[in-house]
């Protein structure tokens, strides 16, 4: 089971290392790592070239996520495993691809911040949770009109929304780590958010976020 949960791991991380941004501003022959924040995640796609290109980025940063965790339970080795095999399969399936969109190996290590990605991954894992979060991200975000605090808290909601409903420890520990690395990659949002510095919606200032 251990080469097989390597294998899966890397197979995750290398697809949630496709730079979906940076591929479609290269469409454009843009690179969004030069504009706005420059990150390469939906929102600032959306600024440098384009809504469409914004919500493009957007919903394939998800798929990413989600897809290796939808693919493992087709695996042939994994059908007649036992259900604990089967779970800890999916979850490192899911915690990599979210390392491989923040860590992509095919902008030397350099990524994302990882929200839709792990939006994504929490979708196929605990449905109900990745709703949760995605409602306290849309509260959030009317009441503040701060991309940063929406994500950071909606990330913070969803391991405590998976240990109140119930799910393995497991699960609740990759939601925690995954969140902690989508924290991490915002330590320059929150270095703003201390210095009262972060730019809002519709303000005109540099994304942020995205």
């Amino acid at each position: 089971m251990t080469g097989e949960l390597a294998a899966i791991g890397l197979g995750a991380y290398l697809l949630g290392s496709i730079p979906s941004g940076y591929l479609l501003g290269l469409l454009y022959r843009i690179d969004v790592r030069d504009r706005g924040s420059g990150n390469i995640g939906a929102t600032n796609v959306a600024r440098a070239v384009g809504p469409s290109a914004g919500v493009l980025t957007l919903l394939i940063d998800m798929a990413k996520g989600a897809t290796p965790v939808l693919m493992v339970e087709g695996l042939e080795p994994l059908a007649n495993a036992p259900s604990e095999h089967e779970l800890r399969a999916r979850l490192v399936a899911a915690t990599a691809a979210v390392v491989g969109h923040i860590f992509s190996v095919f902008l030397r290590f350099r990524g994302g911040k990882g929200v839709a990605t792990t939006f994504g991954a929490l979708a196929a894992l605990m449905p109900p949770v990745a709703l949760t979060a995605a409602v306290i991200f849309g509260v959030v975000l009317a009441a503040t009109r701060i991309v940063s605090v929406a994500s950071l808290i909606s990330t913070l909601v969803a391991p405590l929304g998976a240990a109140a409903l119930g799910y393995p420890r497991g699960a609740v520990g990759a939601a925690g780590l995954m969140g902690l690395l989508v924290i991490a990659r915002h330590h320059e949002n929150l270095a703003r958010l201390r210095a009262g510095t972060e730019p809002r919606l519709g303000t005109g200032s540099a994304d942020s976020n995205g």
